[in-house]
């Protein structure tokens, strides 16, 4: 069944809570012996800011208001917020998205609409048994993705 979006990004938006999320990286940060430097926090900021899932080019695009960032500075910084658990890629779309949760250290999920490219941050269910399977095979587990694509509330209801 096919479906014909006639709208795009209707739930993104830049959060509220923004500078209360870059002040709570830093002190993410420092707790952990590490520093936020300007680089990362804008970066940080940009992601933020997308409201939804945004490509490494689309940050290197927007970092500077007179000129794109140049792209070791930004994939360094999208490492390190990785590293830090303040934002997830999705490995389907190249693209990366705030954490949602506040415990920063935990396998997520995505839900992912095909029709306005929204995400929905969950928690992966049994994230244990997987690693319990795979360890039963002999392969050790370094990271779970889990993906699922379809149409988000608002789409399916068009």
């Amino acid at each position: 069944m096919s479906h014909a979006c006639a709208h795009h990004d209707h739930d993104h938006h830049r959060p509220a809570d923004t500078p209360a999320r870059l002040a709570e990286a830093e002190a993410l940060c420092a707790d952990a012996g590490e520093r936020m430097t300007s680089a990362r926090l804008r970066t940080y900021e940009l992601v933020l800011d997308a409201g939804g899932p945004i490509k490494a080019y689309d940050v290197i695009d927007r970092f500077h208001p007179d000129g794109a960032a140049k792209p070791p500075t930004v994939y360094r910084a999208l490492s390190f917020l990785e590293q830090m658990g303040l934002i997830h890629r999705i490995e389907s779309l190249n693209a990366f998205v705030a954490c949602g949760a506040h415990d920063h250290k935990h396998t997520a999920g995505f839900l992912l609409c095909d029709c306005c490219g929204r995400s929905v941050e969950i928690a992966i269910p049994n994230v244990a048994d997987i690693e319990a399977s795979a360890g039963a095979t002999g392969f050790k587990v370094s990271h779970i993705t889990m993906e699922a694509r379809g149409l988000c509330q608002a789409c399916s209801q068009e």
